[in-house]
């Protein structure tokens, strides 16, 4: 029978759009991954991005435990639209976006990121790049056929299906990447601690920096699905860091969220570094003459001076896939991305010592890790001497939960009356007594709000959930998260 995508929107439980599909493991049932992914790639044969039947698909996954059985249901799915599915295993999503980027064939990542292991979530990929806002609705538009058969009443496959073979091409390409590029020795000398946990890219940080002359020790492994958070980050995460920095053992300690795809790096004290805060430090490393990063980041990139085009977007990658092709079409020959949560993107080849780079225009970790390491190095200092030559900014962020949208959007409209005068003075109402003079309003994604003393907050609510979220900015990390909670509580007063 014929399924719209647009209604199993409405009822699965399940969202489906630009970030690809999330949900509670027990709603992603198999007939809805098999039809979501029926709906993406009959999408990229509407555009003609798709046109050749028996063409690949290349899939992979993370380590929680329902990603086995909707891998298999996203290689179904390929395969009854005539096409090939590859399985690339358990690699990070940019090693299978990477293999899908270079051989031109659609790539789909089953992971739930850093979500807890009772949800998980599909990621889809163009052959050419990232799904962008352009593509959601000829997406959630498909019709797609389902065979009652295929499934049982709980909406799972009927029949146990054959697991399809791992073929390991993927995850060996992504590794070789990096080790093409740099030189055998070009960390020799360091001590790095990788905190593996349940990351599917654990294995392959330990192979590249061992590779590239690194003394690596592999720490704090888990057979159980641990949701890191590289954005809010757990406390037990920051204890463990500082008990393995306090043995004086490591220059650094790195990690990853779940799929691999956005970095944690420490100082060798083991303070995890902001994603924001890394991210300029990686630019700086290729020096990059373009950077596109959402209006939430730390405002330190423009105020160190080290960069000459720095492209403000909307929150969310897809906005910053999109600012960078712009930069890209504009001549920029060196062109970035990077988002708070440390995800970094690569829109251009990067040339040194006659070996190449090759773009990567989305999410990865690994180069965000190389890059601090390497500039560190070059420079003759610690990770902590290299943050400290950025400008003093330090940002927080938090949410208020459960509350409505219509409350978070009656709070906006409140500040957006259409006179600039009386937008200052309401704001000034609700938050001079903690920052002061109203200097600036960024309407780019929700309200930022710029003081005259140089601090920040910035209001936003959640796109995919009934949450308020405010980003700060200070001289301080104390008083970066003071003003967030103090922000909030005004809020919800």
């Amino acid at each position: 029978m014929k399924i719209s995508i647009l209604e199993l929107m409405g009822h699965s439980g399940v969202a489906f759009g630009t970030s690809g599909a999330r949900g509670l493991a027990t709603a992603m049932t198999d007939s809805v991954c098999y039809a979501y992914t029926k709906g993406f790639l009959q999408y990229l044969e509407s555009t003609g991005e798709l046109q050749r039947a028996g063409e690949r698909v290349a899939v992979g996954g993370d380590f929680r435990p329902s990603t086995g059985r909707v891998i298999e249901a996203v290689c179904r799915a390929a395969e009854d639209l005539g096409y090939r599915a590859v399985n690339c295993g358990r690699v990070p999503s940019p090693a299978v976006a990477l293999f899908g980027f270079e051989n031109k064939i659609p790539s789909i990542m089953v992971t739930g990121s850093h979500i807890p292991d009772d949800r998980n979530g599909i990621k889809f990929n163009k052959p050419t790049g990232e799904v962008l806002k352009a593509d959601e609705q000829g997406m959630s538009s498909q019709f797609v056929e389902v065979d009652d058969a295929l499934f049982g009443a709980d909406g799972n496959f009927a029949k146990p299906l054959p697991a399809h073979e791992i073929s390991p091409v993927a995850g060996e390409n992504y590794v070789m990447r990096y080790l093409n590029f740099l030189p055998h020795d070009a960390l020799q000398g360091l001590r790095v601690g990788v905190y593996q946990h349940s990351a599917v890219g654990r294995e392959v940080l330990v192979k590249i920096f061992s590779h590239l002359g690194a003394e690596v020790t592999a720490l704090g492994w888990s057979d159980t699905f641990i949701p890191v958070d590289t954005e809010a980050i757990r406390p037990e995460d920051v204890q463990l860091a500082h008990n393995w920095a306090a043995t004086g053992k490591y220059d650094a300690l790195v990690s990853a969220d779940g799929d691999s795809d956005r970095p944690l790096v420490s100082d060798e004290h083991g303070n995890w570094l902001r994603g924001d805060v890394a991210g300029i430090l990686c630019a700086k490393s290729l020096e990059a003459d373009s950077i596109s990063t959402p209006v939430s980041c730390n405002t330190a990139v423009e105020k160190c001076g080290w960069f000459s085009d720095i492209r403000r977007t909307r929150i969310g990658s897809p906005f910053v896939v999109a600012s960078m092709m712009q930069a890209s079409a504009g001549g920029a020959k060196r062109v970035v991305g990077y988002e708070a949560n440390g995800g970094f993107l690569l829109n251009s080849d990067i040339e040194a010592g006659g070996r190449f780079l090759r773009a990567l225009p989305t999410r990865d970790a690994v180069i965000v890790m190389l890059g601090i390491l390497l500039l560190a190095k070059a420079q003759g200092q610690t990770v902590s001497e290299l943050v400290a030559t950025l400008p003093a900014r330090f940002t927080a962020s938090d949410r208020l939960k459960n509350f409505a949208t219509e409350k978070s959007a009656a709070i906006l409209t409140k500040f957006n009356s259409g006179s600039a005068a009386n937008d200052a003075a309401a704001i000034e109402a609700m938050f001079g007594s903690i920052c002061g003079q109203v200097a600036a309003l960024n309407r780019t994604d929700g309200l930022r709000i710029t003081f005259a003393n140089e601090e920040v907050i910035h209001l936003r609510p959640s796109g995919n959930a009934p949450e308020f979220r405010c980003y700060a900015e200070a001289g301080s990390d104390a008083r970066a998260r003071e003003i967030t909670a103090l922000a909030l509580a005004a809020v919800a007063a």
